[in-house]
């Protein structure tokens, strides 16, 4: 007979043959690319001047921390992430209750909120353009209807209103994702707790703080992550809406490395700028997984 531990090695060994073809596009897809740019990094190699590459070492990393411009475009995709993130977590809770409800056509109403996620982002941030436009968008028609304004807003000519339109057109279009994970993370909490708390003379609103909000924490975390690192690192919404402007005003980090590789021909500081950046990305991401497995020990998941 075979013993439980030469079945288990069998498994381990049948699991690690499954995962292998998923494992080698990884690499080649995300490893390579990575570690490209790790090694073009420590080169000085800019079309525009040499056409040689030149050993630097870390003289490009080192440029980064006095390169003011990139700090300054750090800090909008900050902005921009943090925002437009916390936004689309309050938006998608809300959206992801009333798809939890049971009404006639729940599953039509379901497919419609998944629409703005499911197009693509350049087609989306060219639509939200034609709205934003300050000669005949309809966000200005609208104001100017309701006399909400005396004159039309140059909603992509200034650096405030560039930004929020920014984020609108960011929370529209991604909220949809956000709101199908809390959904899942939603239909998984018994109706028996809820039956529970009613019969003790709880209200809807105190079992959503008491009940609904603690369970599902884990799942709002985990949306988060998710948001934050494809905010971080979002570029054509930016560029097709305001091309970083006005006056650099949204010029995200994406922008910046875009500029420096494909406009200055800048390779080697560009590799460096996207290194950085992920590591940075990195460090977030840490502390978000540690807060996630925070809360779910708290929530009692683990």
């Amino acid at each position: 007979m075979t013993s439980k531990s030469t079945i288990r090695s069998q498994e381990q060994r049948a699991g690690l043959y499954l995962i292998l073809p998923a494992v080698v596009v990884l690499m080649v897809v995300f490893a390579y690319p990575i570690g490209r740019s790790l090694w073009l990094g420590f080169f000085a190699q800019n079309l525009g001047t040499e056409l040689k590459s030149v050993f630097v070492g870390i003289s490009n990393y080192v440029r980064i921390f006095g390169d003011g411009h990139f700090w300054q475009t750090f800090g909008i995709t900050v902005r921009f992430t943090g925002l437009s993130v916390l936004l689309e977590v309050i938006l998608g809770v809300a959206i992801a209750l009333v798809l939890n409800r049971t009404f006639r056509g729940r599953g039509i109403v379901r497919a419609i909120a998944l629409l703005p996620w499911a197009l693509p982002t350049a087609l989306i941030a060219l639509g939200w353009t034609w709205i934003f436009n300050d000669q005949y968008g309809i966000a200005n028609d609208i104001l100017l209807r309701l006399n909400l304004v005396q004159s039309g807003i140059n909603w992509l000519g200034e650096p405030f209103t560039a930004t929020l339109a920014l984020v609108v057109a960011d929370v529209w279009k991604t909220t949809p994702f956000v709101s199908v994970l809390l959904l899942a993370g939603l239909q998984s909490i018994p109706g028996d707790l809820y039956e529970a708390h009613s019969l003790e003379g709880a209200s809807s609103w105190q079992s959503f703080w008491q009940i609904t909000l603690p369970l599902l924490l884990p799942q709002i975390f985990i949306a988060a992550l998710f948001r934050f690192a494809q905010a971080f690192g979002i570029f054509d919404l930016v560029q097709v809406m305001t091309g970083g402007g006005p006056g650099g005003s949204t010029e995200v980090v994406s922008l910046y490395i875009y500029a420096n590789a494909m406009r200055y021909l800048d390779f080697g500081y560009a590799s460096a700028l996207i290194v950085v950046t992920f590591l940075l990305l990195i460090v977030a991401i840490l502390v978000g997984s540690w807060l996630i497995r925070r809360s779910r020990r708290t929530s009692g998941f683990l």
